[in-house]
């Protein structure tokens, strides 16, 4: 009996892992061959750049790791990563053309060249079938208790509407990937440098249980989130989170484990909060798609700045004046990260101290942040501008009274400002 070969692609962007990778899975079940691929060329340099350059070492870096070794993983289960550095719809048509791909999987994501690209795709492959599941969000929509278009203009409705939702478990990596269409080249020498943040899976999963389990750190998440310079105040998962190294429902399911074991206080909930966070601004992002990048935000209100040179490059180097936010810019600088009480001050710094454009604040922060994830990083500033998911009109910050708040001794600012000099 002769049956027809299936052939299948799967495009990894935002998802680079095995567990929890339920368009993998599904493909996997579907094909008979399969070519894994993933894309170097980045969403930021194609956008309607307000900027000039490429995103900064510290994210590059953190993003071959996760990719070498996703390509690591892979290789001990047959198969490999196509790396495409270039034109990635153009590059991924051509392979599918060349393997008579028949599906091609690629996770879902609200992202407006995300979404551009899979429709490109769609449109040169008309052929081809695709498999397109959720993998980003801890809810589908189907489980929204609205529609999409009466998403709440402000997060707390929202929160109060979904925290109780179910939240389906994570599922296990595909145990056998189809076997390989290309042939499997020699182990590429991934040029990365060793930082304390390590990219990749395993890292995530590492990172998680440490702080969780080892460190008990959760348990004091709500007091210590806002700190400015301190490994365990904060989860630091975004950083595996924002890659897909980690998904938010694993993320979850090791908060209701902890809970289980060990008990379940503010501290714990807070945590399973900030993930709602990410997914308010996940819809939000959804709904809004290109006005989350515009001026007058989703409010359609203009706020009453304007951009100068000078200003946004002393603001970028941390050199304004105000040491509590130059201590935050050199410290982003420096090593790709910045605590979510340093990005609303100096946020604030330039909307409301420089008077300057928030869209280049945003630009920047998406070049430097290795947890670059374009709904957080854009849905946090609209909402700082007074231009998003804020209720009130004008979120200012008084920049001393923060300083004397979380900074009293002055050890962050002499650690940025004169230590690293």
């Amino acid at each position: 009996m002769n049956l027809k070969c299936t052939t299948g692609l799967f495009w990894f962007r935002h998802d680079l892992r095995l567990e929890d990778n339920q368009t993998l899975n599904l493909l996997c079940t579907t094909v008979d061959r399969l070519i894994c691929v993933y894309a170097f060329d980045s969403y930021s340099d194609r956008q309607d750049s307000l900027l000039e350059g490429e995103v900064s070492a510290h994210r590059k870096n953190f993003e071959w790791q996760s990719v070498a070794l996703l390509d690591k993983a892979l290789r001990s289960r047959g198969q490999h990563l196509h790396v495409i550095k270039t034109d990635s719809v153009a590059n991924i048509t051509k392979l599918a053309v060349e393997h008579n791909v028949t599906h091609i999987g690629v996770t879902s994501h609200a992202g407006v060249y995300e979404q551009q690209d899979c429709a490109a795709l769609r449109k040169a492959l008309p052929q081809v079938s695709f498999i397109s599941e959720n993998g980003h969000s801890l809810f589908d929509i189907e489980q929204l208790p609205f529609s999409l278009a009466d998403l709440s203009p402000s997060f707390t409705p929202f929160r109060k509407q979904v925290e109780n939702l179910s939240i389906s478990a994570p599922t296990s990596a595909c145990a056998d990937l189809p076997e390989r269409v290309l042939s499997t080249p020699g182990e590429p020498r991934w040029t990365t440098i060793i930082n304390k943040v390590q990219g990749g899976e395993f890292a995530a999963v590492e990172q998680l249980q440490r702080y969780l389990f080892e460190s008990d750190a959760i348990k004091h998440y709500k007091q210590t989130r806002n700190e400015l310079d301190d490994w365990y105040s904060s989860s630091k998962l975004s950083f595996w989170l924002a890659n897909g190294c980690i998904s938010a429902k694993t993320v979850y399911r090791e908060i209701k484990q902890y809970e289980l074991l060990r008990g379940a206080n503010e501290s714990t909930y807070w945590l399973y909060f900030e993930l709602l966070w990410r997914e308010y601004f996940h819809w939000n992002l959804t709904l809004h798609q290109s006005r989350l990048f515009t001026f007058d935000g989703v409010k359609q209100v203009k706020p009453e700045t304007t951009f100068e040179q000078p200003k946004f490059t002393r603001w970028c180097q941390g050199t304004t004046g105000y040491p509590i936010v130059d201590a935050c810019m050199r410290q982003l600088n420096q090593t790709g990260y910045m605590s979510n009480r340093g990005r609303q001050l100096v946020a604030s710094c330039l909307i409301h101290e420089l008077a300057l454009d928030w869209r280049y604040g945003a630009a920047y922060f998406e070049q430097q942040l290795i947890d670059y994830d374009v709904a957080s990083n854009w849905g946090n500033w609209q909402y700082l501008a007074g231009v998003g998911a804020d209720p009130r009109k004008d979120r200012r910050f008084n920049l001393q009274k923060q300083t004397e708040f979380y900074d009293p001794n002055g050890t962050f600012r002499k650690k940025w400002l004169i230590d690293a000099k």
